[in-house]
């Protein structure tokens, strides 16, 4: 149980590249991030990363009308069934060659799936077990360039396909007699979007250089004919291309031709332009890269290369809206079922938003690190997650939702550390700009900023248990700066190290500051005695990273030679020694020339931490593995490989041959923009991206390693992203003092019996999360004092740690706050004395309480303004019906006294009277 760790989230990450969905209700975006996808829900503001993974980054998504299924594709066209219901993949499928896009039929009973330039119609997987669940029906040529896009009709006859050669084809699903396949051209350049009209054959096609064409057709849906008899298929003639043995054992072959095909006796379907429009175009870079239409409302969006989208109504094509919303490209866009959301990805700077177009407003806005991530820290409560990273900016996720609440964008270069407070609120970074920055999480702003005498380059970051020294360590000068958080002044220069300073850590009971640096050593130095080293410690190689443990009682080094060694720091002594160079198997890049064998004698773990107990650490470096090892034992007791993304350089062992030639790796060819596999970096200063662009591979690597305070989860900065991993404790079985008379049956005998205590000691013996809850939830409340008193020591701690577990999720918050309150209070003596090993328990406990204190008492300050607003509209009205039966009185009165002779400017004199009303 205790390493059966499972990926849970990704963070730090919302968009890469690919096609954005929305789930069936509408209320969740399905996002494409690398080779995972992520489903962000709208309406409960939380995200999750399905527990699947393809070999490559994903280019499309086809989610199935049900929104049960969703068909998964790869750049090389390696596709996935996965389960949306289950989060399982139920079938693996190859296409062999890259595809463009996927669309399931409105019935749900084909989907069509574009490569090159021809389209493939399958047969969609049913709920019955299959052999193959990819069954393929038909193949439809007819363009002569790439396609790209895909719509089909309300009743799933016929399907539409867009292409690079500026053409848009018509396909029959079925084999109808008067249409089989119609050809439309009208366009000046690459085809970005057809969309069908409701319940109809008409037509709307969209360029890439801003024309939107509007075709009508002269059929209705129900004047499709269908044809009787099939004709044999003829053997192919000269000049011909023969049929794959895919195609001529599986599905049947259609191939057009441009212009209608021509059919006797027979009225075939025929379209004609009915107009042609235009969008307004603000130079060659404004391209539009994506479209999208919501057939209900007749609303067509589109969005530019310039980050503009329009909302046009069709066929009138009024322009109901215009927004810039970023600076990026626009790649993907999508509209919810019922037309009010519209999503956005752009691919340049990892965004990812949800625009209600009707009230104008943010219904989402995501945007990750779009460079690497250097550094992460976790909340003292586990509730947050800070990251910094080398695009300068500093931001603070959300634990339990996955999402970034706040970033932070003063630094002007690579965030290098970033570090918590013992608080909780304040946040301090260090960045190569030469300042290490604090930042308030109540007022989110940075209230401290710290600079050296010298202009300097920090690169190591710590800060002390009462969070009022803060420690920089610099990349140049070989220094360690430490400030006042308070007075924020310079108070000490540390000097000494012959090398840079490459890590600080903070001793977690003293005031002693561990320093490691490139020269060899490991530096103590003490902070109440004129700040002066207190022992150094050699080490046999430059030392990369150092951390505490817990306690304080012991010190972690890792170094170049890929080692970690442990150290006693009140002797000064070395404990113990790991040699971790054989675990990191690290991959061969595409431009190394030598083994990745050899390759891994010069890699080393440049990231330590140790588990919230303080019995293992975690390492992590130059490798696609993070190891955990046992401290005691010194070995390795599992590893976790963060990711299987080919896409990413170092991930394989032996390179292809095929991609070696006799003038080096073809991997050294640049392809020029939009042909490669990594990332595309533009030069400053130029706008086209012909000549500009340069493609590379990241490398997979892991920069920074964070256990959770509550020891339920660890996360790693990689360059996939902030990875997340936690306990997943109902898939796992791991019995404590199993027996034989340990069972089901007996733990509800004892329930029976009323023998309350004797059943939550089998239970946690047995230990199943779902009979431990019903053990619990069946002990009466009065109950509660007797039976923790009653409990053995021992499962007083397992019982705590399963109250703060249960305590984040459930409804009953009195019930369980009542057993946290008589744990602490009858066994809080015995609890104290062993409060370094139950540490991590008291901490989840801390965070699920402050989570419902949060959620409460936002909830109360709302009903407490709900209520006076309530009762001052009351009173208003009360004061104003009070003025009208009044007011109606004293007309009674006064039309029996007053005469009929009274002037009007005695009645006026009367209304005018001031103070009546107040009065009353």
């Amino acid at each position: 149980m205790k390493f059966a760790y499972r990926f849970s989230n990704l963070l730090g990450a919302v968009y890469r590249q690919g096609n954005l969905s929305f789930s069936k209700d509408g209320n969740a975006v399905i996002s494409p991030v690398g080779n995972r996808v992520s489903v962000f829900d709208l309406k409960n503001n939380t995200s999750e990363t399905l527990p699947v993974s393809t070999t490559k980054n994903i280019t499309c998504v086809g989610l199935s009308p049900d929104g049960n299924i969703a068909v998964v594709v790869d750049e090389d066209g390696a596709a996935m069934l996965v389960s949306l219901i289950t989060r399982a993949t139920l079938h693996h499928f190859h296409f062999h060659k890259p595809v463009s896009s996927i669309r399931f039929s409105p019935d749900g009973r084909k989907f069509v799936v574009t490569k090159e330039n021809v389209a493939l119609m399958y047969h969609a997987p049913g709920k019955q077990r299959e052999f193959n669940a990819f069954v393929l029906d038909k193949s439809y040529y007819g363009p002569y360039d790439e396609t790209t896009c895909i719509d089909w009709t309300d009743d799933s006859k016929c399907f539409v396909v867009g292409s690079k050669d500026m053409s848009t084809w018509v396909f029959g699903a079925e084999r109808w007699a008067n249409l089989i396949y119609y050809s439309l051209g009208g366009h000046k350049d690459v085809i970005v979007g057809c969309f069908f009209e409701k319940d109809s054959l008409d037509l709307y096609t969209v360029s890439q250089d801003g024309t939107l064409c509007v075709w009508e057709s002269d059929t209705e849906l129900d004047g499709l004919v269908l044809k009787k008899s099939q004709d044999k298929p003829k053997p192919p003639g000269p000049g011909e291309e023969e049929e794959s043995e895919e195609e001529r054992n599986e599905g049947e072959v259609i191939r057009g031709k441009a212009g209608a095909p021509k059919e006797k006796n027979t009225n075939n379907v025929r379209y004609k332009q009915r107009s042609k429009h235009f969008f307004n175009k603000e130079g060659d870079f404004n391209n539009l890269t994506a479209a999208a239409y919501h057939k209900p409302t007749h609303i067509l969006v589109t969005g530019f290369a310039s980050g503009i989208f329009h909302l046009h109504e069709l066929p009138e094509f009024n322009l109901i809206h215009s927004l810039s919303i970023s600076d990026q490209r626009i790649s993907s866009v999508a509209i919810n079922s019922s037309g009010d959301w519209i999503s956005f990805g752009c691919s340049g700077m990892g965004q990812l938003l949800v625009w209600e177009w009707q009230s104008e407003s943010y219904v989402f806005k995501q945007q990750g690190h779009f460079n690497n991530m250097a550094s992460l820290a976790y909340s003292p409560d586990g509730q947050y997650i800070v990251t910094g990273g080398d695009d300068g900016k500093v931001k603070v996720w959300n634990t339990n939702s996955g999402l970034c609440f706040v970033t932070f964008t003063e630094h002007t270069s690579s965030v290098t550390k970033v570090t918590f407070t013992s608080s909780g609120f304040v946040i301090v970074s260090a960045s190569l700009d030469g300042t290490v920055r604090a930042f308030d999480l109540h007022r989110y702003r940075n209230f401290r900023t710290f600079t050296s005498p010298r202009p300097a380059q920090f690169s190591s970051l710590a800060v002390d248990v009462s969070g009022e020294l803060v420690s920089a360590g610099a990349q140049d000068s070989f220094e360690i700066f430490l400030w006042s958080m308070q007075t924020g002044r310079l108070l000490e220069v540390l000097g000494g190290h012959e090398g840079p300073v490459s890590c600080l850590c903070f001793s977690p009971v003293q005031s002693i500051l561990a320093s490691a640096s490139w020269d060899r050593t490991i530096r103590l130095w003490d902070m109440l005695d004129s700040w002066q080293v207190k022992e150094t410690l050699p080490l046999s190689s430059d030392g990369l990273s150092v951390t505490y443990r817990p306690d304080g009682q012991e010190l972690a080094v890792a170094t170049l030679n890929g080692e970690i060694s442990f150290w006693n720091p009140q002797t000064a002594t070395q404990t113990g020694s790991v040699a971790g160079r054989h675990d990191l198997e690290t991959g061969r890049k595409e431009t190394d020339k030598i083994t990745a064998k050899q390759s891994a004698k010069g890699k080393s773990f440049t990231s330590l931490c140790y588990s919230a107990d303080g019995e293992s650490v975690l390492a992590g470096g130059q490798s696609k593995f993070v190891c955990i090892y046992n401290v005691k034992e010194q070995m390795l007791m599992k590893k976790f490989e963060i990711s299987c993304n080919l896409s990413f350089d170092a991930m394989e062992e032996f390179l292809d041959r095929r991609k070696m030639t006799e003038f080096g790796s073809l991997a050294l060819v640049d392809e020029g923009a939009g042909d490669g596999d990594g990332v595309n970096i533009s030069l400053p200063g130029v706008r086209r991206g012909d000549m500009s662009s340069r493609h590379f591979k990241p490398e997979i690597r892991v920069s920074s390693l964070r256990f959770s305070p509550t020891g339920r989860s660890w996360a790693a900065t990689t360059t996939e992203g902030l990875l997340v991993y936690s306990l997943d404790g109902s898939l796992v079985f791991d019995p404590y003092d199993l027996d034989l008379d340990v069972t089901p049956a007996s733990i509800r005998k004892q329930l029976r019996l009323q023998e309350w205590a004797p059943a939550i000691v089998l239970a946690f013996r047995l230990n199943e999360k779902a009979l431990k809850q019903e053990v619990l939830e069946t002990v009466p409340h009065e109950q509660i004092p007797v039976v923790c008193g009653s409990l053995p020591d021992i499962y007083v701690e397992k019982l705590l740690g399963f109250l703060a577990a249960s305590l984040e999720k459930s409804g009953h918050l009195q019930f369980y706050m009542t057993w946290v309150q008589s744990l602490l209070m009858l066994h809080g003596q015995k609890l104290k004395n062993r409060s370094g090993a139950i540490l991590p328990t008291l901490q989840a406990l801390q965070k699920s309480i402050q989570r419902h204190f949060d959620n409460l008492s936002k909830l109360c300050d709302f009903n407490m303004f709900n209520i006076r607003y309530a009762a001052a509209l009351s009173k208003q009205r009360g004061l104003k019906r009070a003025a009208e039966e009044d007011k109606g009185g004293e007309e009674e009165e006064e039309d029996e006294e007053l005469s009929e002779e009274m002037s009007v400017a005695s009645l006026e004199d009367l209304t005018r009277e001031p103070g009546r009303c107040q009065s009353v």
